[in-house]
């Protein structure tokens, strides 16, 4: 069982869209990857989006004119040689289950393969010559209270000659049917939220791209929805501040398939470690921004 601890230690100091959802998900998810910060091997699946997303924002570096489907592919091929010499470990994770006896360029290859018809999809959904960012991979943060900050990266805005925004957001996955749609544009009302109060404008129009099945998910934002999107993240940040001092309790469901840390989990007869104590936590804040 959690150690107790003051409800009033100050943490979270900030959140991103990101661990929010941990918490939402799995309390003690959202514990044992922001307070305990234990190792975590990234997926497969997380390492391929990062590819597809470092090859995207890499093309919108490049003339308009040069922006095509070969290009990209290039792009994604110079990301996966870097990631194998920057880090091993993650391109081992990529090769997991293949022949030992290929060569480098035969396991390059077998790695893109199944990613290519991503970039194929997204030329499908725009034409990225006519776009120019105004940023992407953009960091953007906004304080939501005294003390509180929220924070995240935006994959792409756009800003029009008129002032209008357009935040865009790329998914390598499939969308998600009607009943979640709300909860998958919680990520991009949060960055709308923080781009509101940041520049006090707006964003007239929210976009998921979802390169799995071809599926854009839109949403134009009204100044309603973002209060409203405000006042959720501050009963998340206050919800963490009681499970500070009761305890994170896991939340089993089928999102546990995919959990790195069922070891510790009491829903599969592990135990959590130690709780850290006050100054751990406050620690961890200051060294994040949590």
């Amino acid at each position: 069982m959690d150690e107790l601890a003051p409800v009033d230690i100050g943490f979270p100091r900030s959140l991103s869209p990101s661990r929010a959802s941990d918490f939402q998900n799995c309390p003690l998810l959202f514990r044992l990857r922001s307070i305990d910060r234990l190792p975590e091997a990234p997926s497969a699946a997380a390492i391929r989006g990062t590819l597809v997303h470092s090859a995207l924002e890499e093309l919108m570096d490049r003339p308009p004119g040069t922006r095509t489907t070969e290009v990209t592919r290039d792009l994604l091929r110079d990301a996966l040689l870097a990631l194998r010499e920057a880090d091993p470990d993650a391109f081992g994770a990529l090769t997991e289950g293949m022949k030992d006896d290929r060569n480098v360029d035969q396991l390059t290859e077998t790695i893109l393969r199944p990613l290519y018809p991503l970039v194929d999809t997204y030329f499908t959904l725009e034409d990225p010559r006519r776009i120019t960012p105004h940023a992407r991979e953009m960091a953007i943060s906004a304080e939501l209270e005294p003390g509180f900050v929220g924070r995240g990266f935006i994959d792409r805005v756009e800003i029009s000659s008129d002032g209008r925004v357009r935040i865009v957001d790329y998914k390598t996955g499939r969308a998600p049917g009607p009943r979640f749609e709300g909860k998958a544009m919680f990520q991009m009302r949060f960055y709308a939220l923080m781009w509101w109060r940041s520049t006090g404008t707006v964003p007239s129009m929210l976009q998921l791209m979802y390169l799995g099945d071809g599926q854009i998910l839109r949403l134009e934002p009204s100044e309603e929805q973002l209060i409203a999107t405000e006042v959720s993240i501050l009963g998340i940040r206050d919800a963490i501040r009681v499970a500070v001092a009761e305890g994170f309790k896991p939340t089993p469901s089928k999102l546990c398939n995919w959990c790195s840390f069922k070891e510790f989990c009491p829903a599969f007869e592990g135990s959590p470690p130690p709780f850290p104590g006050v100054e751990e936590i406050l620690e961890t804040s200051r060294r994040e921004g949590a």
